[in-house]
């Protein structure tokens, strides 16, 4: 990369909270054919040439393990460049030196707390008489104080747009690894979609609120006439409380405000180097009378192609289905995070795991997901273990059962989903080294026990006081000791590489899990046993799991371990009925329960409003969570019957073998393959079930008890009640 050739540079003295932005002028003297910056910095960056953007790249550099890996962006700037040119870049805190994670203190915090601001660029021009020329980051640049006040993740931005930089001073050359810089490898993160305000209104505690209809992770744009000196401060909200007033409490310590001093005249703003998650925001200050055409939100995300969709004759399914494509979006920024607006918004591998498979049906996340696990191999610490998130901002915290395992389960459906063996050869070393640093800690050979484990996170059979369900630890633990290894083992065979070891000791794992643990007490330690399995009669464990619901009230009673699988294992053993009384249950415990109580993403937990309107608590209560919106993955693969054999990755092959319930009518399925698009339909009827099958490769179907083998083309077929 030219960048290399470059200098870190940095500012000559301390800006406090204020941004600095960096300036080069220069002025070519022959005729231009193209022009390319590459650029990056220690933060996020904005960069302008003559007062116009470079790219719709929001949030550069995006955020990676900054410690082994920073990414460079390359831009063709050919139609911005003039006789006389002007480049400027901003550059605030992001990801890079925020006080992440809000609630800990740690010496790693401070470490990055502390990091200097940074920036590094090229620009190489090419002229038409053939010549080239490079403009470097050097000791040439200057830098002044912007008008962005203060920038920081959880906390907001302040803008006083009456600022224009000056008594600029040179900079100072910065000591930084070049080693680190590597060129864009994720999505760019772009603004996807402009939400208007639905409503501006009074609580009736008297705050001014403005309501966007959904939930958005992004920021708000405002339009306004002000003068010179006036003040807009906002902050942000998920919802409201049970008597309509203003509530953000769960936001913890992020303050999530917005602040904007005017100039003269009609203006347009909104932040530029930091992020929301909201519904609603409060007008702490606004000058004249606000109007819902005064703002709107701005969605922003890794800019990843749609390409699975699902619709119903169930209106509150319908919503079900947008609040899971809302959920995505809102925590795919850069990062598979797990909630937008609190005080952490952190990378956590449990969360990825869990819903990685819905992901990639409902988004191309191939490259996205690469990325990530580039990130994930560069955090994973000498023994193998990884860490609760990543990137690792918690080093000292320790691994975890069904956190660490997104080492080798996320590989395998990034494989799986789109059948490109580069993801197993990228991470087939990061795979071995988890399983064998479980080996490495583990009190007991071939189980893994005694270690500090998350459990069934969230267990909805929890015990009182406790975050973690009823699932014994190192029963979770075990059961996905043997997954991974499993994984490691089919990974390993498609790479031609030996793994003879790992097979002895998945089947070692097995035979000491068997022994070890011959019942299961649990509705979520009897979906593990199956659906990794591990019980010696999968029938018998699925049909005892389904008595266990019943007997609960035809009730979820899982958490993190067991939800996103446990309508999969019904649904393969005869029990797809009562999987989907399950997915259509209105009540609490139930996916339609948030529904019901207007949620427009998916919530962390499944009573984060409780039905008298209180809250589950205001410590860990996020209303954007998308782990139980794993659930899609269910109605793909299950309800509408679209899925694949594991030895046909990237859907080469199709099983088409849905499960139809009267209770919603209808149900559609849409897929973009690598193959090509798969669209699916079942309709209830009095005299029996219609299908229509779109499908572009050969096709097993699987109606009435009997197989069939068809080629690509549409298809219509037909059973009787």
């Amino acid at each position: 990369m030219n960048i290399k050739t470059s200098a870190w540079i940095t500012v000559s003295q301390n800006t406090g909270d204020i941004c600095p932005v960096f300036k080069k002028l220069f002025a070519p003297e022959k005729e231009i054919e193209k022009a390319e910056l590459q650029i990056t910095a220690l933060g996020i960056y904005h960069a302008e040439i003559n007062g116009q953007r470079i790219s719709d790249f929001v949030l550069a550099p995006g955020w990676t393990s900054y410690d082994h890996r920073l990414q460079v962006q390359t831009y063709d700037v050919t139609a911005l460049l003039q006789k006389e040119n002007d480049l400027r870049v901003t550059v605030g805190r992001g990801w890079f030196r925020s006080p992440m994670p809000g609630w800990l203190n740690s010496e790693d915090k401070q470490r990055r707390m502390a990091q200097p601001c940074g920036l590094i660029a090229s620009l190489h021009i090419y002229y038409a008489d053939g010549t080239e020329e490079t403009i470097l980051t050097d000791e040439t640049w200057q830098w002044a104080k912007s008008r962005i006040l203060f920038s920081e993740i959880y906390d907001g931005e302040t803008c006083d747009a009456r600022i224009v930089p000056a008594d600029w001073q040179p900079v100072k050359p910065l000591k930084w690894s070049k080693d680190i810089l590597i060129p864009q490898e994720g999505e760019e993160i772009r603004e996807t979609e402009r939400v208007a305000a639905k409503r501006v209104f009074k609580t009736p505690q008297g705050d001014t609120v403005v309501d966007f209809g959904q939930e958005v992770t992004g920021y708000v744009e405002i339009t306004l006439n002000a003068y010179a000196g006036d003040e807009v401060l906002f902050d942000h909200a998920e919802v409201q409380d049970k008597d309509g007033n203003w509530y953000n409490e769960n936001y913890r310590s992020a303050k999530a405000q917005a602040r904007y001093i005017c100039r003269d005249g009609k203006q347009i703003w909104h932040p530029e180097l930091t992020f929301f998650g909201f519904r609603y925001i409060r007008l702490l200050s606004w000058p004249g009378e606000a109007k819902p055409e005064n703002f709107t939100a701005i969605a922003v995300h890794s800019d990843m192609k749609r390409t699975g969709w699902l619709k119903s004759g169930n209106a509150e399914l319908n919503q079900l289905f947008s609040n899971i494509v809302w959920g995505q979006r809102g925590n795919f920024l850069d990062v598979p995070t797990d909630c937008p607006q609190r005080d952490e918004r952190l990378g956590w591998t449990g969360d990825a795991q869990v819903f990685i498979k819905t992901a990639s049906y409902l988004f191309d996340t191939e490259k996205y997901f690469k990325k990530w696990l580039h990130d994930l191999a560069a955090d994973q610490r000498e023994s193998g273990e990884v860490g609760q998130v990543i990137p690792d901002l918690m080093p000292e915290a320790p691994g975890s059962a069904a956190w660490g395992d997104a080492a080798a389960i996320c590989p395998w459906q990034v494989y799986q989903t789109y059948g490109d063996r580069t993801v197993l050869e990228d991470q087939f070393e990061s795979m071995r080294k988890w399983v064998d640093f479980i080996g490495s800690v583990t009190q007991t050979p071939n189980l893994w026990i005694e270690h500090f484990h998350f459990g069934d996170w969230l267990g909805l059979d929890a015990p009182d006081g406790s975050y973690k369900g009823s699932s014994r630890e190192d029963f979770i633990a075990s059961a996905f000791y043997a997954h991974s290894t499993a994984l490691v083992v089919k990974a390993g065979k498609l790479l031609g590489k030996d793994v003879s070891a790992y097979e002895k000791l998945h089947q070692n794992i097995v035979a000491a899990f068997r022994k070890t643990f011959p019942e299961y007490k649990t509705q979520t330690e009897h979906v593990l046993a199956v659906h990794f399995g591990l019980a010696e009669d999968a029938q018998k464990t699925a049909d005892a799991l389904a008595e266990m619901v019943k007997a609960d009230g035809v009730q979820l009673r899982t958490g993190f371990v067991g939800t996103p699988y446990i309508l999969h294992v019904l649904s393969n053993y005869g029990h797809a009925d009562l999987a989907w009384s399950l997915m259509l249950r209105r009540e609490y415990p139930g996916w339609l329960y948030p529904v019901a109580k207007g949620a427009t993403t998916i919530w962390e937990h499944w009573d984060g409003i409780k039905p008298n309107g209180s809250f589950w608590s205001k410590d860990m209560n996020s209303f954007n969570h998308y782990a139980y919106g794993a659930v899609a993955d269910w109605v793909f693969e299950q309800a509408a019957g679209i899925r694949h054999a594991e030895d046909k990755p990237g859907f080469e092959e199709l099983i088409y073998a849905p499960h139809p319930d009267a209770r919603l009518g209808w149900l559609q399925a849409k897929l973009d393959t690598r193959h090509g698009t798969v669209s699916a339909l079942w309709v209830c009827q009095e005299d029996g079930i219609r299908y229509e099958l779109e499908t572009p490769v050969r096709t097993k179907v699987c109606l009435n008890g009997k197989e069939t083998r068809i080629d690509p083309g549409k298809y219509t077929f037909w059973t009787e009640k």
